[in-house]
């Protein structure tokens, strides 16, 4: 078996499925996407992140994280019980929607040149990000001390929270005064092992980020 991601250690989505490697505990090949030229003869569109298993192509992070379940030993991804699997891929939908594309947007805005700002959809987008805190309370509260997102297990709707929340609590700062469910399971992620590596894999990085980086956010 050969696995090689196609991914960069800083990409928000490219997050996802690292997770999920870490947690199988998959031995993998990371190929690192600078230049998509070779990555575009494999996967037209050229996004990351992109998984190679002995000629099979898999883009696209949430599918890459359920194939992932094909290998190794530790528990699935995404639970074997169809109605626990269906929560893991509603809550996984739901923070790709409501926090990973806000985040985008806001940070694609300040890549922008002067004349070609969008104010307004960054004031949505923030305003997206709240909806989005309050949400994720309503679903974790009463969770208890050691609940993930969709249920008692750690699934694909946590690898998504991970980087989601990460990148949402630089430009949006998570009010734990008021998010207390969000902010405990928020914590619980940056303890996670799996969470913790790719975090440290990423801080080279961050100079790269277009927004000042906040002392809050480790």
């Amino acid at each position: 078996m050969t696995l090689a991601l196609y991914s960069h250690p800083f990409a928000m989505y490219c997050w996802k499925p690292l997770i999920a490697l870490h947690e199988r505990e998959l031995a993998f090949e990371a190929k690192l996407v600078e230049d998509r030229t070779e990555l575009a003869e494999l996967w037209p569109p050229a996004s990351i992140p992109v998984l190679v298993d002995d000629g099979a192509v898999i883009p696209e992070s949430s599918s890459i994280v359920e194939y992932l379940d094909r290998h190794g030993q530790a528990p699935p991804i995404l639970p074997a019980d169809p109605d626990l699997a269906l929560q893991a891929r509603i809550w996984d939908r739901v923070i790709d929607g409501y926090v990973t594309t806000p985040v985008q947007k806001i940070v694609g805005d300040a890549l922008r040149p002067a004349d070609a700002k969008d104010p307004e959809g960054v004031a949505q987008a923030h305003a997206t990000l709240d909806l989005a805190y309050l949400t994720l309370e309503r679903q974790l509260d009463g969770r208890g001390p050691d609940g993930w997102l969709a249920g008692e297990d750690f699934t694909l709707a946590d690898c998504s929270a991970a980087p989601a929340l990460h990148y949402a609590d630089v430009l949006h700062e998570l009010d734990r005064s008021t998010n207390r469910a969000l902010g405990a399971y928020y914590d619980r992620l940056l303890e996670r092992a799996s969470v913790a590596h790719v975090i440290d894999e990423a801080r080279p990085f961050r100079h790269f980020f277009p927004l000042p980086w906040p002392a809050h956010v480790d």
